[in-house]
C-alpha cells in the first residue's frame, strides 16, 4: 500500500497538503471574486486559477515559478485564441485539432510537462462551448488570466512559507520507499517466495524508489541556508548511504535455502529486515510531523539467533560436514545487517540535530544529481518527424478529437462535446499502458462518481450539504491524482456535476450526459491508442545501450573508489545514480510492454535477467565497498588493488563486449572470467576479508558475462 493512503500517514504527506491548497486556492479566489462580479465572472476567474493550480507540484521555488509562469502565458493564450476563433465553426475545428497537437508536442520536456499539457488541453476544451465577441472574448481572458495570476501569487506564497516542511515530507516519502524495498528484500529469506519473482519485483520498485529519491535530491540539495535545512540534507545524504548498504546485502539466496531450509535463522535474517524497514518507516513518520526521531525496535533477539546458528555451523565444519559455504555467507549477511542497523542509527541521530559540518560534500557541484529545466523550442522541432514516438502520439490525439468532436455533433440529445474531448485528452496517453490504465481509472471512476452524485442530489439536496461536498471532492481531487487515480476521477466528477447542478439545477439528464459522453470518449480513445502506436520494444536497443554504457562509466568510477585513487566517492555516487535512472528506464519500459498486445512483446525473460544481472553488478560493488571499508585496518592494499585492477579489466572489457553488437560490431564469443591468477596472488595472503573479496569478484565476473548473453538475445528478439 502507499505510504499516503495509510490514515496514520495521510494527513503528513505532501499529497493531503495539496489537496488543501489546492482546495484553499479555487475556494478563496471564487469566494472574493463573488463579493464583486456574479457567478459566470467567478467561474472564469476559478478556471483560470484552476489550471494554474494544475502546476502547483512540489519543486524548488525558482523551478515552480517558472513552470506555473508557463502555463499563465500558455494556457491564456489558448483561451484568447479558441474564443476568437469559436463562432468560425470550421476556424475552430481546425485550431481545436492545432492546439492539441502542439499541446502533446510538450510532452518532449518530459514528466513534468504532463500537468501544462493537460491544463492546455483542458482549458481549451472549456473555451470551445462558447461563441463570443471580440470584445468579449479580451474580456473574458482578461478574467481568466486574472483568476491564474492570483493563483500563481497565492501559490508561491505558502510554497515559500512551507518550503522546509515540503522538503521534510518529500524526504520522508523516500525513505518510506526505502522501507517498501527492504521489505521485498525481507522475503528473500522466505522459502514460500520464488527466487525469481522476488528478483522480478524487487526491479520494478527499484525505479519507483530511484524517482521518489530524485525528487528528494530536486528540492534537498539546491540550498541549505539554516540548521533546520543542514538536518533534512544530512538526514538525505544518510539515507543514500543506507541504501547502498542496502544493495550489498544481496548474496547467495538460493545456497542459505538449500543448508538452511530447515533453520530457524532464515526466519530470524526475514524478521531483521522486516524490523529494520519499521525503523525506517519510524524515521520518515517522525520527518513528517516534524520531530527528532529516537530508536525504539530491539534487534538483539534476531541477532542473537543468527550468532547461535553460526556456532552450530561451525561445529559441523569442525565435524567435517560440508556447511563451509553456507556458514561464510551467514557470517558475511550477519556483518552487512550489523552495518545496516548501525547505519540506521545514525539516521536516527541525523533527524536529531544539525552537525557541525555541511554533511555533504565541499564546494562540490550538485548540477549532475539534479534534474535539469530545459524548455528550448529546438526539442520540438528536432521530433517533427514521423518516426519521432512524440510526434506519433500527437498526430494519435489530434485525430482522436477530431474524431470526438464529429460524433459530438451527430449525437441526437444536446451533448456537450467538450466533455467527450476532455475524456479523450485524459485517457489517450503517449503509451499504450498508460491508456489502458487510465481508461480503467477513469471510467470506474465517473461512474462510481456519478452514482454518488445521484444519491447527493436526491436525498442530500441541500446547500450547505452541497457545498461541503463540493469542498470534500475539491481537496480529494488532486490529493489523489499522483497517487490513486481512480479515487480522483470519483472525486473530479463529483465535482463538476454538482458545479453544474447548482448553476443548472433542473437539467435531470445531466448525469446520464455524462456517462453517456464518457464511454464515447472512452472507445474513441481505445480506438485510437492502436492508430500510429509507438510500441514499448522499438525503444529496446536504445535503452539497452544507455544501460550498458552508463555501466561501464560506473565500473571505472568504482574500481577508482575501490582502490583509493579517489579523495572522495562524489564521482562514484554520481555513477551510481545514472546507472540506477537507466535501469529504472528500462524497467518501466518492461512493465509498460507487459500492458501492451501479446503480439507486441519482445525478449521479456531476457530483459528481465539483463536488469537483475546489472543490478547485481551494483550489489557486488557495494559489497566489495563495504568489505573494504569493514577492513580497513588490516587490508594488505598492493595485493587487493592488484586483484581489483584484473577484475576491473575484466568486467571492461565484458561489457564492451556486450555492447558490440549494439554497434553493428561483431562480437566474440563470451569467456568465463578467469581467476586463477587472483587465487594464486592471495594464496600467501592471510587477510581475513580475502576470501570474501575473491568470491565477490568472481561473482562480478560471472555476471558480468552473463549479460552479452542477455543482450544479444534482447536485440535479436526486437530485430
Amino acid at each position: 500500500m502507499h505510504y499516503a493512503l495509510n490514515l496514520r500517514t495521510f494527513f503528513y504527506s505532501h499529497y493531503f497538503y495539496l489537496g488543501l491548497r489546492f482546495a484553499a486556492g479555487l475556494v478563496g479566489v471564487t469566494v472574493i471574486t463573488l463579493q464583486f462580479a456574479g457567478m459566470a465572472t467567478a467561474m472564469t476567474v476559478c478556471i483560470g486559477a484552476l489550471c494554474t493550480a494544475l502546476m502547483d507540484m512540489p519543486s524548488p521555488l525558482r523551478h515552480k515559478f517558472n513552470e506555473m509562469s508557463a502555463s499563465v502565458l500558455l494556457c491564456s493564450a489558448v483561451t484568447l485564441l479558441i474564443s476568437l476563433c469559436a463562432p468560425v465553426h470550421w476556424l475552430l475545428m481546425v485550431m481545436l485539432v492545432a492546439v492539441s497537437f502542439l499541446a502533446c508536442m510538450m510532452v518532449v520536456y518530459g514528466k513534468k510537462s504532463m500537468p501544462l499539457q493537460l491544463a492546455t488541453l483542458f482549458i481549451m476544451t472549456m473555451s470551445m462551448e462558447h461563441e463570443m465577441t471580440v470584445r468579449q472574448s479580451f474580456i473574458h481572458t482578461g478574467l481568466f488570466t486574472l483568476g491564474a495570476v492570483a493563483y500563481l501569487a497565492y501559490a508561491m506564497g505558502i510554497s515559500w512559507i512551507l518550503r522546509h516542511r515540503i522538503k521534510q515530507q518529500v524526504l520522508a516519502e523516500a525513505l518510506f520507499e526505502l522501507a517498501a524495498y527492504i521489505d521485498i528484500k525481507a522475503d528473500f529469506y522466505d522459502t514460500r517466495y520464488n527466487l525469481t519473482e522476488q528478483f522480478n519485483k524487487l526491479v520494478r520498485h527499484q525505479s519507483l524508489l530511484a524517482d521518489r529519491q530524485q525528487a528528494s535530491r530536486d528540492l534537498i540539495l539546491r540550498s541549505h541556508q539554516n540548521s533546520k535545512d543542514a538536518i533534512v540534507v544530512q538526514t538525505h545524504v544518510c539515507m543514500l548511504d543506507l541504501y547502498e548498504l542496502v544493495l550489498s546485502t544481496h548474496t547467495d539466496y538460493a545456497q542459505l535455502r538449500a543448508h538452511l531450509a530447515d533453520s530457524p535463522v532464515l526466519k530470524s535474517l526475514h524478521d531483521l529486515a522486516y524490523k529494520a524497514a519499521r525503523d525506517i518507516e519510524s524515521v520518515a513518520y517522525d520527518v513528517t510531523r516534524k520531530m527528532a526521531s529516537y530508536p525504539e525496535i530491539s534487534y538483539e533477539p534476531e541477532l542473537a539467533a543468527i550468532e547461535a546458528e553460526l556456532a552450530a555451523l561451525q561445529r559441523r565444519v569442525d565435524d567435517g560436514k560440508p556447511a563451509q559455504e553456507a556458514l561464510a555467507v551467514l557470517r558475511a549477511q550477519r556483518n552487512k545487517v550489523r552495518a545496516i542497523i548501525k547505519m540506521i542509527v545514525e539516521l536516527h541521530q541525523a533527524s536529531q540535530k544539525a552537525y557541525d559540518t555541511t554533511p555533504f560534500w565541499v564546494d562540490a557541484d550538485m548540477g549532475p544529481f539534479l534534474s535539469q529545466q530545459k524548455y528550448e523550442l529546438r526539442m520540438i522541432l528536432s521530433h517533427l518527424r514521423f518516426d519521432s514516438p512524440i510526434f506519433r502520439f500527437s498526430l494519435r490525439v489530434a485525430m482522436a478529437i477530431s474524431v470526438g468532436l464529429a460524433v459530438a455533433s451527430w449525437l441526437p440529445y444536446a451533448a456537450h462535446s467538450y466533455w467527450i474531448v476532455l475524456t479523450i485528452v485524459i485517457i489517450l496517453k503517449p503509451s499504450f499502458s498508460m491508456t489502458k490504465q487510465r481508461r480503467s481509472d477513469r471510467i470506474v471512476g465517473t461512474i462510481i462518481g456519478c452514482v454518488i452524485t445521484a444519491l447527493i442530489i436526491k436525498y442530500l439536496n441541500y446547500p450547505a450539504a452541497i457545498l461541503g461536498f463540493l469542498i470534500l471532492s475539491t481537496v480529494a481531487t488532486p490529493t489523489f491524482i499522483y497517487v490513486r487515480y481512480r479515487y480522483a476521477a470519483i472525486a473530479v466528477s463529483i465535482m463538476i456535476l454538482l458545479q453544474m447542478h447548482l448553476i443548472a439545477p433542473g437539467n435531470h439528464d445531466l448525469i446520464v450526459e455524462r456517462l453517456i459522453d464518457t464511454f464515447i470518449g472512452a472507445a474513441v480513445a481505445t480506438a485510437f491508442s492502436f492508430v500510429l502506436a509507438s510500441w514499448e520494444y522499438q525503444s529496446l536497443p536504445r535503452l539497452i545501450r544507455e544501460v550498458l554504457d552508463v555501466n561501464l562509466r560506473y565500473m571505472q568510477s568504482s574500481f577508482d573508489l575501490l582502490q583509493g585513487k579517489g579523495k572522495d566517492d562524489f564521482a562514484y555516487r554520481i555513477e551510481r545514480k545514472r546507472l540506477m535512472d537507466s535501469l529504472a528506464a528500462l524497467s518501466s519500459a518492461l512493465v509498460r510492454m507487459l500492458d501492451e498486445p501479446a503480439r507486441k512483446q519482445r525478449a521479456v525473460e531476457d530483459i528481465n535477467l539483463f536488469i537483475v544481472q546489472n543490478y547485481l553488478l551494483v550489489a557486488h560493488v557495494a559489497a566489495l565497498r563495504a568489505i573494504l571499508r569493514r577492513h580497513v585496518k588490516e587490508l594488505p592494499t598492493a595485493p587487493v588493488n592488484a586483484m581489483l585492477r584484473e577484475s576491473h579489466e575484466q568486467v571492461v572489457r565484458t561489457l564492451a563486449q556486450a555492447l558490440a553488437p549494439q554497434s553493428g560490431t561483431a562480437a566474440q564469443p563470451a569467456t568465463a572470467p578467469t581467476t586463477a591468477a587472483i587465487a594464486t596472488d592471495g594464496a600467501s595472503v592471510s587477510w581475513s576479508g580475502w576470501p570474501l573479496v575473491q568470491r565477490r569478484i568472481r561473482l562480478l565476473q560471472a555476471d558480468a558475462v552473463k549479460i552479452i548473453v542477455h543482450s544479444e538475445a534482447i536485440v535479436r528478439d526486437v530485430a
